[in-house]
């Protein structure tokens, strides 16, 4: 038989150790040795007889043009928020990573959707952290100790592998890839070494047998996927879950999907029997409540729009250095807007403490809300309520221009149909609309002073 052994490498300088040292030989590096498989290959099996001459093989390359088109059936997890980021379903034959803090809702997430997917379809769900017994409570707790659902309570990659090439499902679920460990590595379960041959073998089984993989991966402190960055690569698609701890809504994002649409968002409110979709979210992201410095934006997530509340406190600072605070934006982008506001309207923001927020824990990346931020921070200054109804959306230049956003026509539709009356938008937006479909009043401004005298009536 083939002996397996292990060594390590160098990922600095690529240098080769059949022991761990913390710091590499050759170029002096420290923790960069990491750990290997090497497979001994039969020279006779890989070169055959040096004797005789082989014959070169035909091709396997084939012209794009003769190839079929193979339709595309997706397998449908139940949840239609989950179904929505991943782009329509889950592909056969596809890895799915699925990061979060701890005591998010990962695993009550996929364990409530392969409840349901097992309804219809065969899924193999392999539990390395938790026993038997404690996924069967959860199991009754989601209603849904009666299922089909198959379980596998196993840290062994081996015996997971044979049990997946025995069984065959559709969807397997792998909780998690932290925890998995390969017998033929010294180093301990999580560690690079492991985490990587681990999902490379499992993708291997994965996409021979069509089999669509749902991974859970840990995070770091810093809330980036913990294990080696080729993790991220190797899969389709990975998929974030967010969401304070202690509120009761979360937030699932697809950060890479390559079957469907980025930065796409699934909303879920966490309750005593599960995660339940939350078919209206811009609810959850408006206090309802005029009060100066509160804005309202319609932010772009994906092919979704979502009506959100801005939060602005400018008060008198008591130090040399004012403090600039924000929550859901970020701060770069504050201290832009402040500066903006400063140099073209003469706002002394320099000499005043600056926080805000977004409703609801909803982080916001996209420049359209930067005309909400100003008018917000303009409102909290003047200590001046913004006229009930209105939504602002637009992008800030630093010569204080408003430029023009995408996706216009559709954030106004959710404006609509929330109820406000009035939006404040860049020159030129308005021609995207289709003006008789919407009941809204349109009223447009070229820089941010013109925004700002519309937005508080000076």
């Amino acid at each position: 038989m083939t002996r397996i052994v292990s060594f390590y490498v160098c990922q600095s300088c690529g240098a080769k150790t059949r022991q761990f040292f913390g710091r590499c030989a050759s170029c002096g590096s420290w923790n960069s040795l990491v750990e290997q498989i090497e497979k001994p290959v039969n020279s006779r099996s890989r070169f055959g007889n040096s004797r005789v001459k082989s014959e070169p093989k035909a091709g396997r390359a084939v012209p794009m043009a003769e190839l079929g088109e193979t339709p595309l059936e997706r397998i449908v997890t139940g949840c239609g928020e989950f179904d929505r980021v991943l782009g329509g379903g889950l592909v056969p034959g596809s890895l799915v990573l699925v990061g979060g803090d701890p005591g998010i809702g990962k695993s009550t997430l996929l364990l409530q959707s392969a409840i349901s997917m097992a309804c219809n379809t065969s899924v193999l769900y392999v539990s390395a952290e938790e026993s038997a017994q404690q996924v069967k409570l959860r199991c009754k707790r989601l209603d849904g100790d009666d299922s089909q659902l198959k379980l596998l309570a196993e840290t062994d990659l081996t015996v997971a592998l044979e049990e997946l090439d025995l069984l065959r499902p559709a969807v397997a679920i792998i909780d998690s890839i932290q925890a998995l460990h390969d017998e033929n590595l010294a180093s301990a379960p999580g560690s690079v070494a492991q985490v990587r041959e681990c999902a490379a073998a499992l993708q291997h089984l994965a996409k021979k047998q069509e089999i669509a993989l749902l991974i859970v991966g840990h995070v770091t402190k810093e809330g980036i996927l913990a294990g080696p960055k080729v993790l991220e690569h190797l899969v389709d698609a990975v998929l974030t879950f967010e969401g304070d701890r202690f509120a009761t809504h979360r937030l699932l994002r697809a950060v890479k999907n390559r079957f469907g649409a980025t930065h796409e968002l699934g909303v879920f409110e966490m309750q005593g029997h599960g995660l339940v979709e939350v078919l209206n979210p811009s609810e959850l992201f408006l206090s309802g409540q005029s009060a100066s410095g509160v804005a309202t934006i319609v932010a772009s997530e994906g092919s979704r729009s979502l009506v959100v509340d801005l939060q602005a406190l400018v008060s008198a600072t008591s130090y040399a250095s004012p403090r600039r605070t924000a929550t859901g934006i970020g701060t770069s982008r504050l201290h832009q807007i402040l500066a903006v506001l400063e140099k073209h309207l003469g706002l002394p923001l320099s000499r005043f403490d600056c926080y805000l927020a977004v409703a609801g824990g909803l982080e916001v990346e996209e420049p359209a809300s930067d005309l909400g931020i100003a008018v917000a921070v303009a409102s909290s200054f003047r200590e001046k309520i913004l006229p009930a109804g209105t939504v602002l959306i637009g992008e800030l230049g630093l010569g204080g221009q408003l430029r023009p956003v995408g996706q216009i026509e559709q954030r106004l539709l959710e404006a609509e149909r929330l109820g406000f009356s009035r939006a404040i938008l860049p020159f030129g937006n308005a021609i995207r609309t289709s003006k008789g479909k919407l009941n809204l009043e349109l009223l447009e401004a070229s820089n941010l002073r013109e925004a700002i005298n519309l937005a508080l009536g000076e």
